[in-house]
Order: structure tokens, then sequence, then C-alpha cells
């Protein structure tokens, strides 16, 4: 109940702000002269555009490398919440666009020692806000002062450039997570040595990851085989395709020692070794990759 009247008191705040004076208003933005919007070190794994909010800390939208297009806001702050409480986010134009009505764009919850943050179609609005010239700004009853009603604006100066230069970093993200190919089985056509069509996809899409994320100290690669031939002949044949997966990666720009090979013959089999299709699913290459 007492989460709820604080969440009404702070609507009611912010719809009298026009007719209120502002000694209870402690506002957070940079100015027009010196508002900076800034791409930090786009890759195709992360893009992040972040803009300075000088004496509060960051506003930063990421997009990470997915299957699917998403965007986060993170309210990146010098000093944590002290409580739990909600914020409630505006669309503000600023002075010169006057006749211009405030739009509200999402609630924000704010947890006890945590970061601010707002989920996807509330990160894109603001960005689009942005886009168009208007301040998106965030207020919320103070956690350190009872009498003090917070807002932060996030500054629509100088922030096309950097935000066209952010777009196009999101439209080159890989299409695919860590998560996507961190274990890997890679399989090869029936009687054949070459890998399926569907196992040299994959095999592309690791390395192109690899690529990437330099954070990846080491990928393990485990060649199998059937148990079909002498068990000698069967354990060369596995560190063989074990290396070529290696020297596959290697080739992309991959460094070999960032990669760990090891052949186990005709161990570990996950199928019988009764027929051919059965012996199929045996021969095989599986890349296993972690984070620390």
């Amino acid at each position: 109940m007492k989460f709820c009247t604080q969440k009404t008191i702070l609507w009611l705040f912010i719809l009298l702000l026009p007719q209120s004076g502002s000694a209870s208003l402690r506002q957070y933005v940079a100015k027009v002269e010196s508002s900076q919007w800034q791409l930090n070190e786009p890759n195709r794994l992360q893009c992040s555009l972040s803009h300075n909010l000088p004496g509060y800390g960051k506003a930063i939208f990421t997009s990470m490398a997915s299957k699917q297009l998403n965007m986060e806001f993170e309210l990146d702050m010098l000093q944590l919440p002290k409580t739990y409480g909600v914020a409630a986010v505006y669309s503000v134009p600023p002075s010169w666009m006057p006749g211009r009505a405030s739009k509200t764009i999402a609630e924000m919850t704010i947890r006890k020692q945590y970061n601010g943050d707002l989920p996807e179609q509330a990160a894109w609005t603001m960005l689009s806000e942005l886009e168009k010239g208007y301040w998106p700004t965030i207020y919320y009853q103070d956690w350190y002062n009872q009498y003090d009603t917070v807002a932060v604006g996030l500054n629509a100066s100088n922030f096309i450039q950097p935000y066209q230069q952010f777009a196009e970093c999101v439209a080159n993200l890989l299409p695919y997570s860590f998560d996507d190919i961190a274990y890997t089985v890679l399989n090869y056509n029936f009687g054949s040595s070459e890998l399926t069509k569907y196992s040299q996809r994959r095999l592309a899409m690791i390395g192109e990851y690899l690529k990437e994320d330099q954070d990846l100290e080491l990928v393990l690669v485990d060649g199998y085989t059937d148990s079909y031939g002498q068990p000698g002949i069967n354990q060369k044949v596995s560190v063989e395709r074990a290396v070529e997966v290696k020297a596959f990666f290697s080739g992309m720009g991959v460094a070999p020692e960032r990669i760990d090979v090891t052949g186990h013959g005709e161990r570990r089999h996950i199928s019988p070794n009764t027929n051919e299709s059965a012996r199929a699913l045996n021969r095989r290459v599986v890349i296993q990759m972690s984070k620390p």
C-alpha cells in the first residue's frame, strides 16, 4: 500500500510540474552545448550508445547479437537506489518546441542497489523520441531526501550522428548469440569425410563469433569416429578431423593457441554401431566454448 501511495504522489507531482516551482525538483541533464552521445567500441557482438549525465551517471542503450532484434536501456547511477520504488518516464519537449505536449513512455521499477533499466519496447520508444528532438526524462521521488523529486533528462542535442552510427552497428550484429553455438556437434555426410551442409554453416557461424569475441580464451574441439576399422587408425582419423576444424578457424583469423584439439577415436559413442546410419552419428566433431 505504501508503494502505491508513493507512486500516486509521484504522478500527481509530475502533472503539477508546469504550475509549481522547481524548489523541490532536482534536475540532472547535460547542457545543450556540452551534450554528448558516444558509440562505445562497436563490434558484431554488442552495440552500445551512451550519454553522459553530469553529476548523475550515464544513460546507455545496448543491443546484443541474437536471433531476435533486441534493445535495452540502462540508467547507470553514481549513487544506487537506497530503497524500492517506481519512476515515471516521459518524452518531454525542449523549450524550443512550444505548444508540444509531454508523452508517457513507461514506468521504471526502482530496485534497491541496482541500476534502473527498461525493456525493449520502452528503449526503442526513447530512441525514436530522441530522434525527433524530444528529451526522455525520468522522474522519481529521491530515496535520500523525502522532500525532493529527481528528474533525469536525456538531452537530444548532438544525438543524430552517433545514433545513425549506432543503428548501423545494430544492423551488423551477428544473428545469433553465444548460447546458440556454445555447444555444437558437427556431423559428416553419409559415407564421406565431408561435413553436412548444416554442419558447414554451423562451423562458419562459430568462426565468425570467435573472430569477434576475444574474451573466449579456450575452445575445445573433440574428434570422434565409429568403431568400424582398426582402433589405431580410428584414433588418428579422430585427431585429423579435429585438426581440420582448428585449421578452418585459423584460416578465419582465430589465433591457434585459443583452440585445444583432442582425438577420442572410437570411444564415447552416442549411437550403436549396428548399421551405417547409426555409425554416422558417431563420426563427429564436438565444439565446446565457455565464458569465465
